[in-house]
């Protein structure tokens, strides 16, 4: 897929301020710090697309990019920590879950997770969350260039083992490096086919 154009529409804080759901959308979420932006960024070709931040918990809206006049780009608030009341994550918490259980133009969702951490309960839940309501998912091992290429393995495994104990298969699986651009067309490759499979089920 050629990234030819991609702009802001808006910022949610609920389902209900969501733009219109007439073009499929790809979700991207993770823990805090976990480089979601930066990805977002590296996709797109658009260095300033997203707003990264090296506070965690900078993402707190629902933001929307139109890509190429045909799909969003979905941005959705990191889980885990950042420095805000409770009453203010909750509300995050809140209108995520309403997004992800009920938003009917949601193809998938990238779930990015810190290839140099070792698997967080926050993220083995979250995912079997997605698992029991059945919303599509692919996992993206981020910074992988501050691995090297055995210990890069290992991280991942460790992740596999964690999660075959309640799955019977693992999810689409991609590696990123946002300086080496790892995984830039494979991701691109996955929505371009998605959305054809989508057109094709019509």
């Amino acid at each position: 897929m050629i990234i030819r154009s991609a702009c802001f529409i808006k910022s949610s804080t609920s389902l209900k301020q969501c733009p219109a759901s007439s073009k499929p959308e790809f979700g991207f979420i993770g823990r805090s710090n976990v480089g979601k932006s930066s990805l977002i960024n590296m996709l797109t070709g658009w260095s300033k697309l997203a707003k990264t931040s090296g506070h965690p918990g900078k993402t707190r809206t629902i933001n929307h990019f139109l890509i190429n006049e045909s799909w969003y780009l979905v941005d959705l608030p990191g889980y885990g920590y950042a420095k805000v009341s409770a009453r203010l994550r909750e509300g995050w918490i809140k209108a995520v879950y309403d997004y992800i259980k009920k938003r009917k133009n949601l193809v998938s969702l990238f779930v990015l997770l810190d290839s140099r951490i070792a698997p967080q309960k926050s993220d083995i839940e979250f995912m079997e969350f997605l698992g029991v309501t059945q919303v599509p998912f692919a996992r993206v091992f981020t910074k992988s260039d501050k691995l090297s290429p055995s210990a890069l393995i290992n991280s991942i495994n460790k992740y596999n083992k964690e999660m075959l104990k309640n799955w019977e298969i693992l999810p689409v699986t991609f590696i990123s490096s946002v300086p080496k651009r790892t995984g830039r067309e494979e991701i691109l490759k996955y929505i371009e086919e998605s959305i054809n499979n989508l057109s094709n089920d019509l």
